[in-house]
């Protein structure tokens, strides 16, 4: 009795299958037409157009090396991950909420120049008021103003003299070629200095725990199981997360 119903269900399920892909049921429904291709045209505004597409394409594929190499997300990334191993926490917090975390604070820090860049060289070009080369001439703007403010002369000189240029009078002879890679490096020996200073007072506590394990012969137990405790309860304690984010966020004033 059991097999014939459940024979019976399997052949309703098929049926039921069958009518939903049927001709006549697919021909009801209305999926969307997609189509790419190329085409011959004497019209020199549709170039344009097709050009400008896929010069948006390609800074949308560059965006995520943009946002990293441009913005202060290599400093809080960095710092984040010295914070983990400092704690000795393994994944916890997971990456993937780091990232988040680095992103959402990048975003917030960089406002004034993302507002400034969206006023000033989005919406003008979207309007149609200017060209592309003025609107991204004049987007570069701000987040050359921010990376000049973050960058060491010593790390820009030693980029201009690797690419020939000598000293550069004025910030306006500077290319952006240049200044990248002499703001990443900067942000990278920043980064390192606060997470220097982040592992200091977990390496103390480490150091303790490991001395009275020592003095009282436990010499098989690992000392990061009993520190681990401790350096999350001064990390609680203190209020780590809002002094290291509020350190951060101070350190691009």
């Amino acid at each position: 009795m059991k097999s014939l119903i459940g024979r019976r269900l399997l052949q309703s399920m098929g049926l039921l299958g069958i009518a939903l892909f049927s001709t006549e049921a697919l021909a009801q429904v209305t999926v969307p037409n997609v189509s790419l291709g190329l085409k011959s045209t004497d019209n020199p505004q549709e170039i344009v157009d097709s050009i400008k597409i896929i010069l948006m394409l390609t800074v949308l594929t560059l965006a995520p090396a943009i946002l990293i190499l441009m913005t202060c997300f290599t400093r809080i990334i960095v710092i984040f991950s010295f914070l983990r191993q400092a704690l000795g926490t393994q994944q916890m917090p997971p990456n993937q909420l780091l990232v988040g975390l680095s992103l959402f604070l990048t975003f917030f820090i960089m406002r004034p120049a993302f507002n400034e860049i969206n006023s000033e060289a989005l919406k003008p070009f979207l309007n149609g008021e200017i060209q592309q080369e003025v609107a991204m001439e004049t987007g570069l703007l701000p987040l050359r103003k921010f990376m000049f403010k973050q960058t060491r002369p010593e790390d820009l000189s030693l980029f201009l003299t690797l690419s020939g240029q000598g000293e550069a009078k004025t910030r306006g002879d500077v290319e952006t070629m240049v200044l990248i890679p002499a703001f990443v490096i900067s942000e990278l020996k920043t980064a390192f200095q606060i997470g220097f200073i982040i592992y200091l007072p977990f390496l103390i506590i480490d150091m303790v725990i490991a001395s009275v394990l020592m003095a009282m012969g436990m010499m098989m137990l690992p000392p990061v199981v009993i520190s681990l405790p401790f350096k999350i309860m001064l990390f609680v304690i203190v209020d780590g997360w809002s002094l290291i984010v509020g350190s951060m966020v101070k350190s691009f004033g």
